[in-house]
């Protein structure tokens, strides 16, 4: 099944908090050249400007962070042929804003949910809180690992693709790719 190129498409990389979201976003904007934005990223930049708190703070950065995400991403989808965006997305409350999006744009969506079992991803949240170059705010020593937000495909038309940071990562990672480029022409971005 070839898709067309020049059709905007919105690769969203979601899943817990430590489940490899950021390590396989980068990868994978990389391999494709494609526009990316992550609500971390975002969220980082809120920390320097308002500084972090609470976890009720952290909870209200998070959520500007993705209502800034939302926001950007209808115009990048304007310029790029593929927009990847990476974050925790939460089942049940991002929806409503992702489907606005790709009916504006004519967006062709799919999702990758990272996943990682609870004892990888407490591993490596502790790994984080004791990374002088993490930023403070994100309270990884705080983050309770459960199910928790991102845990979970968001309600959404598209390609639904699971990936498993925990795997042979090579192998995972050629496996994800093979299936990606099915859904959008990516060698050809």
């Amino acid at each position: 099944m070839s898709a067309d190129c020049r059709q905007p498409h919105l690769l969203l990389i979601g899943g817990a908090p430590a489940s490899g979201k950021s390590r396989l976003a980068r990868a994978l904007q990389a391999r494709y050249r494609a526009a990316g934005c992550s609500k971390d990223e975002i969220k980082e930049t809120l920390f320097e400007v308002l500084g972090s708190g609470d976890a009720a703070w952290s909870r209200r950065l998070s959520d500007a962070s993705f209502a800034l995400l939302f926001q950007w991403a209808a115009p990048l989808l304007q310029a790029h042929a593929l927009l990847l965006l990476e974050g925790n997305f939460r089942h049940g409350e991002h929806e409503a804003a992702l489907r606005s999006l790709l009916e504006r744009s004519g967006a062709s969506a799919a999702q990758v949910l990272c996943v990682a079992q609870p004892a990888t991803r407490a591993a490596r949240l502790a790994a984080r809180a004791a990374d002088p170059g993490r930023h403070r705010g994100h309270r990884d020593r705080h983050t309770k690992v459960g199910s928790g937000p991102g845990a979970a495909f968001l309600d959404l038309p598209g390609l639904r693709l699971s990936f498993d940071s925990e795997a042979q990562w090579d192998g995972e990672y050629a496996a994800l790719c093979a299936q990606l480029e099915g859904w959008h022409p990516l060698g050809e971005v």
